[in-house]
This record gives C-alpha cells, structure tokens and sequence, in this order.
C-alpha cells in the first residue's frame, strides 16, 4: 500500500510503532521495520549512552528504515537530539514538549520529524515549524494522553495542515486501519498491540494482562494535575485515584508511580507496577510476530477498502 507516508519514510506498509519507555527497544523495533512498518526506540527517560547503544543493536538486525522517539522531557534530551544525528537515524517522532529547538540539526542531517500532537492547535504550530508529518493521537491510546478522541482529532487535524497525518489510538486491526484511511489519515501508529508482539520483551505478566482485558479495564490517573495517564487497572491505579480524589499533592502521586513502568515491564508487577494499555486492549486476544500481525491488519484492510 502507497500512501504519502510510505513514499515519505521509505516503508512497505504506513503502519509505525509507538515509541514505548521500557517496551520500544531494539528486538520490537527491529522487527517491526523487517516486517515493513516503521520500528520505532522508544527514548523515555534513558540516557543518551543507552539510546546510542539500542540504535546500533537495531541497525544490526535490520538495514530497513528505523526511528527513535525522544520525551523532550528526559533531562539528557539535548544530548539524544546530537545521537540521533551521530548515528544516522532515519526518523524521528517526538512527545511531551516542543522540538523546535533540534528542527534545524534534524532537518539538516534529512533526518525525518514526526512529532505527537493531541489537538489542531499544536499541529498548526508544528507545521509552521518545518516538520514532515504529525502524529495525531486520541485520548483511546495507553499511557499519556489529550482530551480528544481519535475519530474527532484526526480529521480536523487533517483539514487544518497541509502535511500527512497519522492517526493514533484505539488502532489494533484493519477495521481500525481503514477508518483512519477514511478519516484522512496517510498512516497508522499502534503501540498497545505491540506491546503483546512474540518479540517484544515484555514481560509475560504484562502480557498476560492485556490479552485478558474487557473494554472497560482502563483507567486515567493524573487528570487532576494536567497529566493524564491511561493504563490497565490494578492495586496501583486504585490507590492513585483514592488519594488523587482526596487531593493529595503532586508530588505523593508522583512518589506512588516511581519506577511502576519499569515494575511492570521488566519485572512483571502487574498488582503495583503501571500498565500502560490503550482502550483497544479489550479486542487484543492474540501473541503474534510483528510480520503476522502487520499481514493481517493489511489483509482486512485490503478486504475492507476494496468492497
């Protein structure tokens, strides 16, 4: 399938992965690219030494085009910004913050920028920016997310730019795939069905977790304080909320999801580790490869668009 995405990332199929902390790492993203998405290494907060590190790790399982997500947030992001260039990544898609400041280094090496975006507002500005493509992403997704949902959000982001939108959150199959492409989107990027990937390193706990999800087993935490947080419910997100709704501070929350992600992923704490999942975790019954996975998504939307 041609779209302006594919033309523009020199991929197979406009399917990107989401660039996960703790999940996106080298064996997912590599994987991903070979099966002719767009793998993504997810930064988070690691520093620049580690994110150098799964970038060559990715170039050695794969010669396919391949990025890097970078949380403006990490305080080691500047440092990233230059890695990204060092190595000679292909893509980059951006979160948490405004990556105006790395644009000119970026674009001078041709080096692809994708931010996330959760309203028009920030699509506008990000356009007039000089980015390739924005990744307009719903409040469905897992982890942090806006306010709109991804059928309003993609087609007015769609009608408010002239560069190619992808649409994100609550994307796992090819129905979900077709209506993108209706709403006007050029690609799709899925990040919770990855997580259950047969080559992610997830934990099997966590995996587990997700395949046993019914369609009202997410929760946002963080809505009080301006970061809103979409994950599976468990013992964690309970005692979040309880002590959200009785206002404690920021900084006791913040205290509680200490480490929670990497409990989660690495060490398999469901009960009090943070289970980032989007809403579409409920249709997710299936371990598969990542080229399975993309096959059949591409095969139902074949089906779906041709009728």
């Amino acid at each position: 399938m041609k779209t302006k995405i594919t033309e523009l990332l020199g991929i197979e199929y406009p399917i990107i992965q989401g660039g996960m902390a703790w999940v996106a790492e080298y064996h997912l993203a590599s994987a991903v690219s070979e099966a002719g998405g767009l793998g993504i290494i997810g930064a988070g907060g690691a520093p620049a030494s580690f994110v150098r590190e799964q970038i060559q790790k990715t170039k050695e399982l794969t010669k396919k085009p391949f990025g890097v997500n970078v949380m403006l947030m990490n305080p080691e992001a500047d440092e990233i910004a230059k890695v990204i260039v060092e190595e000679g990544v292909s893509v980059v898609t951006t979160g948490a913050g405004n990556p105006g400041k790395y644009l000119a280094m970026w674009k001078e090496a041709g080096i692809k920028v994708i931010p996330v975006v959760a309203s028009v507002a920030l699509a506008r500005m990000m356009e007039r920016a000089g980015v390739d493509a924005v990744i307009a992403e719903g409040t469905e997704s897992g982890g942090h997310i806006g306010a709109a949902t991804t059928m309003t959000l993609v087609p007015q982001v769609v009608d408010a730019v002239k560069i190619p939108v992808i649409a994100a959150g609550g994307i796992a199959d090819g129905r979900g795939f077709a209506a993108a492409m209706m709403l006007g989107a050029e690609a799709v990027q899925m990040g919770t069905r990855f997580v259950v990937a047969k080559e992610s390193i997830v934990h099997e706990n966590y995996k587990k977790k997700i395949l046993a999800a019914k369609d009202i087993d997410s929760e946002v935490t963080g809505v009080s304080h301006g970061h809103p947080v979409r994950q599976l419910r468990n013992n964690m997100t309970r005692e979040y909320l309880k002590l959200e709704k009785a206002g404690a501070p920021f900084e006791e929350l913040e205290h509680l999801t200490l480490g929670a992600l990497r409990k989660a992923v690495v060490e398999g704490d469901t009960v009090n580790g943070t289970l980032m999942a989007g809403q579409i975790a409920g249709m997710i019954k299936e371990e598969m490869t990542c080229a399975e996975m993309i096959q059949e998504i591409m095969e139902q939307t074949e089906r779906l668009l041709i009728k």
